[in-house]
């Protein structure tokens, strides 16, 4: 395997923008490691800020949607589409953030075998299927969704976070983008 985030060939603005830089020094002093997926970005300074722009507030801002629940979405949505960048990287969220390093792998394996609630369970099937079949999600699957306590903004916040994660398992597949070797270890 390379150092490279991806076979692409695109390398990073030299130097960065001051902003950007600092961004990857937030990383550095947070993670250790500045994201391949960031550095990979990095050719196109617009493109980058799009992208974690979007990343951030889908993953980050507040939302009825735990931090851990996102997660456990984009790996779900990571699993079926058989991304190994997002299912590395997330899958060691899942780890991190629930304590319970078994979830992590038992939603990168097959999440139907996760110990999860009924809320969450509703909602991973609710992102496979934004997955696989979006065009026939009607309204009684959203209804689920509101019988197991989701407001229409967490139906919302959901749709986005599966939406997201299929356009950047995508890319990532497509490019062949390479998690960065620490993700494997951690939380486990």
């Amino acid at each position: 395997m390379t150092d490279q985030p991806t076979a692409l060939d695109l390398p990073m603005v030299d130097p960065l923008p001051e902003a950007t830089q600092k961004y990857f020094d937030v990383c550095m002093d947070k993670l250790g490691m500045v994201p391949n997926v960031l550095k990979a970005h990095a050719f196109d300074i617009d493109k980058l800020n799009a992208f974690t722009g979007l990343y951030n507030d889908l993953m980050l801002a507040d939302s009825g949607l735990s931090k851990l629940e996102r997660e456990m979405v984009a790996v779900v949505v990571s699993a079926t589409n058989r991304c190994y960048y997002c299912l590395t990287v997330h899958g060691a969220a899942v780890r991190q953030l629930s304590g319970n390093p078994e979830l992590g792998e038992q939603l990168v394996m097959n999440w139907r075998v996760a110990d999860v609630t009924p809320r969450q369970r509703a909602m991973l099937e609710f992102a496979e299927k934004v997955t696989v079949a979006s065009a026939r999600i009607e309204e009684p699957d959203r209804q689920v969704l509101r019988d197991h306590g989701l407001s229409d903004r967490d139906i919302w916040d959901l749709i986005n976070v599966a939406a997201f994660f299929n356009m950047s398992n995508r890319v990532a597949s497509a490019t062949a983008m390479r998690p960065n070797p620490e993700y494997h270890g951690q939380a486990r």
